[in-house]
């Protein structure tokens, strides 16, 4: 009994040791098992993701790609538009630089010669004249040498010749020392002085043009006032907006101040009216000449009756000289061809057509 309990035991706990050796076993399988399918699937999961990723991230990066590029282009082409903008400004730089060296240069040299300053302001009212769309020396004289009443001689600057034989006489001035210095003044008490002085000068010019007296010349027809012309703008407008009387002070002595913008205006003006003048001209000639052309039409007729009238009396002076060759008795050349045939000597014939079959020789 003890030995079949004893050999039941053993059986027992060989079963249980095998029971616990399976169960180990299967667990350690089980284990390989998962983990191996948590390698598959982690694996496979991460192919897959890979590939999503790839989806997402390839266009993500060419579009990074392109945005750098294009950002590389775009500093390029500030770059160089920076480099070109400072080329540019440098330039710039240096010929303001070259501008202002000059203008002062020209603002000394005119500054002490008075001469300087009078040539200076004719060649700015000549280059005003050439774009007025006048002619020289057909709507103006420049430079024109002309008697007073007194017996002196005057040169305007220019002669403005208009229609109906009337003429403008146009000066130029320049009142340039108190004007610069007015403009490089640093304190209000320098800058009422010198637009005084300017002033003072605008108006002795005035004076002297005034005295010159250029609507007596007895070669023109002047209006009673002439043009002075300032050849700086702004000083010409600096001076009437300080003193508002000057234009008066200037007309009360037959004096017109024109700036280059109102002489310009002026000018064109001037250019509109000789325009339609030589419309008027050309119309007025369009009808001398048809009124010409009418005559000469008539003659023309007439000539052309007298010329019928005189063909139709050749034409009947030559009929009857026809006549008297080839028709009737006696004509001239049935005369000759019976001459002809009665033994003359001939090397020619005569044409049928002048020989009238029916005619009788006398």
């Amino acid at each position: 009994m003890e030995e079949s309990l004893l050999a039941q035991k053993e059986r027992y706990l060989y079963q249980e040791a095998y029971s616990n050796d399976l169960q180990t076993k299967s667990k350690i399988e089980f284990e390989n098992i998962a983990n191996k399918i948590l390698e598959d699937k982690s694996a496979k999961f991460t192919a897959q993701n890979r590939a999503n990723l790839d989806l997402i991230i390839n266009p993500l990066k060419e579009n990074i790609k392109a945005f750098e590029e294009k950002v590389e282009r775009v500093y390029k082409s500030e770059s160089d538009e920076r480099n070109v903008l400072k080329g540019v400004i440098t330039q710039l730089m240096d010929q303001s630089k070259l501008i202002s060296e000059e203008a002062g240069n020209l603002t000394r040299a005119l500054k002490g010669d008075s001469k300087k300053q009078g040539n200076w302001g004719e060649v700015i009212l000549e280059r005003i004249l050439e774009r007025s769309g006048l002619e020289k020396d057909r709507e103006y004289r420049l430079q024109a040498s002309l008697n007073h009443e007194t017996g002196s001689r005057l040169q305007p600057d220019v002669i403005l010749d208009l229609p109906d034989d009337k003429h403008i006489v146009i000066d130029a001035k320049v009142s340039l020392v108190a004007y610069e210095r007015l403009v490089s003044a640093t304190t209000d008490e320098e800058r009422e002085t010198y637009l005084k002085q300017h002033i003072l000068s605008i108006k002795t010019h005035i004076q002297g043009l005034s005295g010159k007296n250029y609507q007596e010349l007895y070669q023109i027809n002047s209006p009673d006032f002439v043009l002075l012309f300032l050849p700086i703008e702004s000083s010409f407008g600096i001076a009437v907006q300080q003193d508002a009387e000057l234009f008066n002070y200037a007309w009360d002595r037959k004096v017109v101040i024109v700036s280059p913008s109102t002489l310009l205006a002026t000018l064109r003006t001037i250019s509109s009216i000789w325009k339609q003048e030589r419309q008027n001209r050309n119309v007025l000639e369009i009808a001398r000449l048809s009124g010409n052309m009418y005559d000469k039409f008539v003659g023309f007729l007439t000539d052309m009756e007298s010329i019928g009238k005189n063909v139709r009396q050749t034409q009947d002076a030559y009929d009857k000289a026809i006549n008297k060759l080839s028709s009737g008795n006696g004509n001239l050349s049935s005369t000759s061809e019976r001459i002809k045939k009665l033994g003359a000597k001939a090397t020619k014939q005569i044409d049928p057509k002048f020989i009238d079959p029916n005619a009788e020789i006398d």
